[in-house]
This record gives C-alpha cells, sequence and structure tokens, in this order.
C-alpha cells in the first residue's frame, strides 16, 4: 500500500565483445530503439510498454536526469532529486570545512531554508527532445577529411545548436553515435539553482572508501539529495533566494518491496564512454601504452597532492573531491589492465576483425573493386596516427598540470576567441559557454591552495621530462618552465585570488598579452604551440571521422541477417540498459551471492577510516530495528545489490527501476571483473553493483531521521 500519494540493422560479435548470440543483458540502447526489443523486454519479465519507455514525454523516462558527469532522479513533484553520493561530493565538499564537515558528519536540511547551495558546477538537465540531424552534419562530405572535414562538422553542429537555443532555458547538443556515423540533437532543460538538501556521513556514503572501490561485497549507501528550484515563472534561473523549487511533471516512487535473485530490474541513465568497436590495434595501444602511463601518472599525482597536503586539514578538505575523482579513475584505468591480462581481449577482437574483413573484402570487391583494401587501408593509417598523437597530447597535459594555467589559458584563448564572430568560435568558447566557464574560475575558490597546485605543477613538469622521447611534442620543451622556477611563477601571481580571475574573463588579448602577471604571460607563450597540437588533432579527428563511418556501416551490413537492432557506443546520452538481479563467480571455486546486508557492516567495522561505521548505525543494527525494511527472506535489511544489467561510468546515481517502474536501487559502481566491459562484455562475469533502495530508506529513518524527507516522497511499503 502507499504511504502516501503526494540504427536499423544488427550489429553482434564484431566488435560488440559478443561472442555468440545476443543476450538481453548487454547494450545501452537509446530510448527509441526500445520497441524493437519487445520480445527481450518480455523475456526478462519488464511490464512497463517498449512505447512508454521509448517517450520522454511520459514516466519513468520524464524523470531521469543528468547531473553533467552523474546521472539522477525526480522523486517528488517539488524537484526533489536522489543520485549517489559521491555524485553529490563536490557539493558536500563545497560547503564544508574542517570545522563544519559535512563530508565526516553528513548533511540535512530539515526546511527548505535551510538547504545548501550546490555552487555553480551543480547542474540538473532534464533531456525532453531527440532528433535525427545525420544527413543535417554530413551531407556533400563524402570525400572530404583531414581537418576541412573537421571543421564543417563542427560548424554545422554549432549552426544545429545555435537554432535549438533560441530558448535560452535549454542546452543542446549534437554529440556522434557509431562513431560518427549518426548524429542526433538533444535538447535539455538545463536548472542551474541546484541545492544541497541530504547526504548521510561519509563513513555510510563512502563505507569502505578507495579499498572496497569496484569489488564485491560492498556495504556502501552511496546516496544523496539535491533540489531543483527555477524562478518564479517556472523558468531557469541563476541561483537567488526568490527562487522556488522545480515542479517536476513526473516523479519516481519508491518501492520499499524489495526484489529478489531473478528478478528483472530496468536502468535508465547517462553512460560515458564505452569503447566497444574500438579495433585490436586500439585495444593494444591502451593496454600496452596509453593505459599504464595514466596509472602512473594517477598514482604519482596522488602522492604530490597527500604530501603537500599533509598536516592541514583545510587543506586536505579543499582537495578531498579532486583526490576521489583521482582515484576513481585510477582504480578503474587499473581494473582495465587486470582485465586485459585476466582475457586477451584483442586475441578475440583478431578473430572477428578477420572475419570481417574478409567478408568485407569479398563483398565489396563484387560491386567496387579495390574499394575494400582502399577503405581498410585509409583506417589503419588513420588509427596509427591518431595513437601518436594521443602520446603527445598525454605529454601537454603531464607537463601542464596546474589549475592557475589552466584558468591563465581559458582566459586568453576566450579572449582570442571574442575577436571573432560567435558562429565561428571554438566549441567551448562561445557567449553560450561563459557561464561555463565563470563557473569553472569560481569553482576554484574552493578546491584551491597555492602550494598544493606549485607542488602539482613542479612534480608534473619533473614528470614530463622522464618521458619517453616520442612522447615529447617537438618544440615543446624549450618553452616550457624549468621546475626550479616555478615557485616564482606563484609568488608573483594574483590568479589565486578569485575576483582577479573573474575580472579578468572581460579583458581583451592585447591587455593580456601586456600583463605582468607569470601565468598569463606562460599562457600567451604556451598559445602557438597549443593551437598548433589543436590544428593536428582537427586533421586526425577528420580523417577518423571520414573512415570509420564508413567502417561501421560495414560492419553492420555485415551483421544486418541477424534481425536486431544496433545499440551504439556509450556517449554520456539518455541510455536504458536492463537484466537480472544475478550472482555470478569470478573464478573458479568462487561464487558470490547478490545481495548484501547491514551485518556485513558490523562485520567489516574496524573503528579505523574507511571501516568506521557511524555508533548510531551499528546501534540500530544491534538492535534490529528493521522495521518494513526487513526483507523476508534475508531477515534483515539488505544493503547493496548485483544485477546483469550494461553500465559504465556517467551510469553513477542512475535509477533502477523494477518490472513496474518503482524507484528500487541506485545504481554506483561494477564489480572489479567487469572493468573491461567498456571493451568488452562478458555475460558471465559483467556484474553491476547497485544501492539497495530499503538501505537508503532505513538509514533516511532510523539513523539520520529524514522525517521530512521521507513524508515528501511517494513510498510503496509491503503488503502486510
Amino acid at each position: 500500500m502507499f504511504k502516501q500519494l503526494a540504427l536499423p540493422a544488427t550489429l553482434l560479435a564484431a566488435l560488440s565483445g559478443m561472442t555468440g548470440a545476443a543476450h538481453g543483458d548487454e547494450g545501452q540502447w537509446q530510448p527509441h530503439q526500445l520497441p524493437q526489443l519487445k520480445a527481450e523486454l518480455k523475456r526478462i519479465g519488464i511490464r512497463i510498454p517498449a512505447e512508454q519507455l521509448a517517450d520522454l514525454s511520459k514516466k519513468p523516462m520524464s524523470a531521469m536526469v543528468s547531473l553533467g558527469g552523474c546521472s539522477a532522479s525526480f522523486v517528488s513533484p517539488d524537484g526533489l532529486v536522489v543520485t549517489n553520493h559521491h555524485c553529490a561530493y563536490g557539493a558536500i565538499q563545497r560547503n564544508s570545512s574542517a570545522e563544519k564537515n559535512y563530508i565526516v558528519n553528513g548533511f540535512l536540511a530539515r526546511t527548505r531554508a535551510e538547504e545548501l547551495p550546490g555552487g555553480p558546477s551543480t547542474l540538473v538537465y532534464v533531456t525532453d527532445k531527440v532528433e535525427n540531424v545525420t544527413d543535417r552534419v554530413l551531407k556533400g562530405l563524402d570525400n572530404v577529411g583531414g581537418k576541412a572535414r573537421h571543421e564543417q562538422i563542427e560548424s554545422r553542429v554549432k549552426a544545429l545548436v545555435a537554432e535549438c537555443e533560441t530558448d535560452k532555458s535549454y542546452r543542446c547538443a549534437v554529440p556522434a553515435f557509431h562513431r560518427g556515423l549518426e548524429y542526433y540533437r538533444i535538447r535539455q532543460m538545463m536548472i542551474r539553482d541546484v541545492r544541497l538538501v541530504y547526504a548521510p556521513a561519509d563513513m555510510i556514503g563512502n563505507y569502505g572508501g578507495d579499498i572496497d572501490n569496484y569489488e564485491w561485497p560492498r556495504h556502501t549507501g552511496d546516496y544523496s539529495f539535491l533540489r531543483a528550484y527555477v524562478g518564479k515563472d517556472g523558468r531557469p534561473a541563476d541561483p537567488s533566494p526568490d527562487n522556488v523549487p522545480y515542479k517536476s511533471k513526473d516523479f519516481l516512487v519508491l518501492s520499499a518491496e524489495g526484489l529478489k535473485a531473478g528478478d528483472p530490474i530496468l536502468v535508465a541513465g547517462y553512460p560515458g564512454r564505452t569503447s566497444r568497436y574500438k579495433l585490436p590495434s586500439e585495444i593494444r595501444f591502451a593496454r600496452d601504452t596509453s593505459y599504464p602511463a595514466a596509472v602512473a601518472e594517477f598514482q604519482a599525482d596522488l602522492d604530490t597532492i597527500a604530501a603537500a597536503t599533509k598536516g592541514s586539514k583545510n587543506d586536505e578538505v579543499r582537495y578531498a573531491s579532486v583526490v576521489k575523482s583521482i582515484n576513481n579513475r585510477m582504480k578503474k584505468t587499473q581494473g582495465l589492465l587486470d582485465g586485459f591480462a585476466r582475457k586477451d581481449i584483442a586475441a578475440i577482437k583478431d578473430v572477428q576483425d578477420a572475419e570481417f574483413r574478409a567478408w568485407y573484402k569479398t563483398s565489396s570487391t563484387r560491386s567496387q573493386p579495390n574499394v575494400s583494401a582502399a577503405m581498410l587501408a585509409e583506417l589503419d593509417a588513420a588509427i596509427a596516427a591518431d595513437m601518436a598523437l594521443e602520446q603527445q597530447t598525454f605529454a601537454w597535459n603531464v607537463a601542464t598540470n596546474s589549475d592557475l594555467f589552466k584558468s591563465a589559458r581559458s582566459l586568453y584563448r576566450l579572449a582570442l576567441e571574442r575577436k571573432k564572430p560567435d558562429a565561428q568560435r571554438e566549441s567551448g568558447f562561445q557567449d553560450r559557454d561563459l557561464a561555463m566557464i565563470k563557473a569553472r574560475l569560481t569553482r576554484l575558490e574552493q578546491s584551491y591552495v597555492g602550494g598544493v597546485d606549485q607542488a602539482r605543477f613542479t612534480a608534473g613538469l619533473q614528470r614530463y621530462a622522464k618521458l619517453p622521447a616520442a612522447f615529447h611534442p617537438q618544440g615543446l620543451d624549450a618553452l616550457l618552465p624549468k621546475a626550479a622556477d616555478v615557485p616564482a611563477l606563484y609568488q608573483r601571481s594574483r590568479l589565486g585570488d578569485t575576483a582577479t580571475r573573474l575580472a579578468l574573463l572581460d579583458a581583451d588579448a592585447a591587455t593580456l598579452e601586456r600583463s605582468d602577471d607569470p601565468f598569463i604571460r606562460l599562457a600567451v607563450q604556451l598559445n602557438d604551440f597549443a593551437l598548433a597540437l589543436e590544428e593536428r588533432s582537427k586533421e586526425s579527428e577528420g580523417n577518423l571521422e571520414k573512415v570509420i563511418p564508413q567502417y561501421m556501416s560495414a560492419v553492420i551490413a555485415w551483421k544486418k541477417s541477424q534481425g536486431k537492432p544496433v545499440y551504439p557506443d556509450a556517449n554520456s546520452t539518455l541510455r536504458v540498459t536492463f537484466g537480472t538481479v544475478d550472482a555470478y563467480s569470478p573464478k573458479d571455486g568462487i561464487s558470490k551471492g547478490p545481495f548484501t546486508t547491514v551485518e556485513g557492516i558490523v562485520e567489516k567495522h574496524t573503528g579505523k577510516d574507511p571501516f568506521d561505521a557511524p555508533a548510531k548505525l551499528l546501534e540500530a543494527i544491534k538492535a534490529k530495528r528493521y522495521g518494513q525494511f526487513k526483507d523476508p527472506v534475508l531477515g534483515t535489511v539488505p544493503v547493496d545489490f548485483l544485477s546483469s544489467a550494461d553500465t559504465t561510468g556517467g551510469n553513477s546515481g542512475s535509477a533502477i527501476v523494477n518490472s513496474r517502474g518503482d524507484l528500487v536501487g541506485l545504481n554506483f559502481d561494477s564489480t572489479y571483473e567487469s572493468i573491461t566491459k567498456d571493451w568488452y562484455f562478458d555475460t558471465a562475469i559483467t556484474r553491476a553493483i547497485h544501492l539497495d533502495i530499503r538501505y537508503m530508506l532505513w538509514v533516511m529513518k532510523e539513523v539520520d531521521h529524514a522525517d521530512n524527507l521521507l513524508q515528501e516522497m511517494t513510498i510503496r511499503y509491503p503488503k502486510k
């Protein structure tokens, strides 16, 4: 009972990572594709009509939102949004200090007036329109490659975006799908007054910390609440005390009825990036070159930050979100390397690639002699050139690891771009981007310490000097400062002051070129080199944009007879995946069940970080105050559960709904063995990790007494 009611073809084994027939669990589907998957949805037990799932104006899809890097959903008519704790971590950190540490102690606003500003980078995006604009982007470009092609595509995309954003309430984008074979224009309402409502203590929301990250079993209460605010006219507005909660047309009902092994679930969110259609050469480059270099760089940067913040609680708080982000990326990248070592994905793709090339050569030469050899040779050459350029771009990023330098670069580049008509400026520096640039410059105030940034810049220059010669872009070494000269740059610079940074937003290029600030001068000095590197990137991108769509079209044609729709790689757009609650066996002789319980929190508790559970949580478990959240089979409160759904980074915070569309969980991670799913989906061991909504509700009721929020939401309790 209620507590309160307040592409037209198939791509299977080739490069998608599957080794046999299609499985319903694999696939990050565009909503409009779901009517083609009725049989799969019915097979696992989803009762929501596929046509309803495809309609962004109808529930449940109308309740799904993006946070620009994470996913979330509306759970009340007053703009209340639920997402992961780690997705709101930046907002929690920005409102914290050593004296008022909401990271450690948690935060709960018992009234709307107590809600805290999320900060300029905390945004809510509501997708309301998706349209295929492939012809408008690609028409007439069949034989154009290189920089010319890239710039033509960019120009057309910018025109499509400008046409869409005549109503300033919306933010529009035109991302590529199937590696440039298709383009869709996506319109989103961008709500920019978003406030922190509730976050549990870190030892609930991040229990197990980096030790448990990507591990199973997990006991993490990874949730938090935000609220979206708009102007009194119902339209997005800048943060203001006069704003009112956004009236979300639809919102999800929360179900405390629970799940059991084998039950169907559906996940809706904004997965970031996957690489399932990469070629064997690209896999080997990632495995042997780019990923090992990235892991080493992440670890070195973390070590530098740890040494520079040691002994200062305030500095640790300021860099907490930065450290968390780097740690997460490092563990994921290391997990990919371990996955590549465990299973030779490149060898699997070699077999698939050889089969495809043999088919393509025979198929294409029947109608167009020499086409097959020319396209495949062009493809291999474009990929090789791009990989070589990636090494040098990596080196540039290592050498310029400074927030002050990045701020100076943004300011000078903005001034240069302002000399052009808005439509001709580079993406990221148009008038539509000014608010985002200002937000980045402002956000630095809560996550910058001069001594720490200096240490990171110095260490980055030292690491750059030790990189292999092939990584060093020609001409860069002579332009960079020496590590020994870095302290003087920080002593003389005024960019560490927020007001100074913001005042330079309106400065023209000539003014900045006369500046005596050492970081502005360094940005001017390195600008020609940075632009040349960017031009090389455009040439490489244009060559890829010409040949890879041809390749993808051929691969799709190869598998056309299989009769299932093709899902594109993830690209931060709204996707739907589905599966079942499912255990797995990571290795021979080991089986891991799909649920964890609150008793596991007690078993892991050591009293020391990261296994230092709050006393009031332990007391509630000891007293067995489980109430309506007790699972009838487990005999206790479940914490987290596994499913076979297809997820990746960006799916954090995604709503997990049951067969009728009620919210039963939040996605927040995957098992360590699953990390290589970004490249290869292994049905046997790929599992996503979700927060069980019953644990969230139980903590809210028994531990944090968030009664105001429990009353605001609609909760479906088990029948007595």
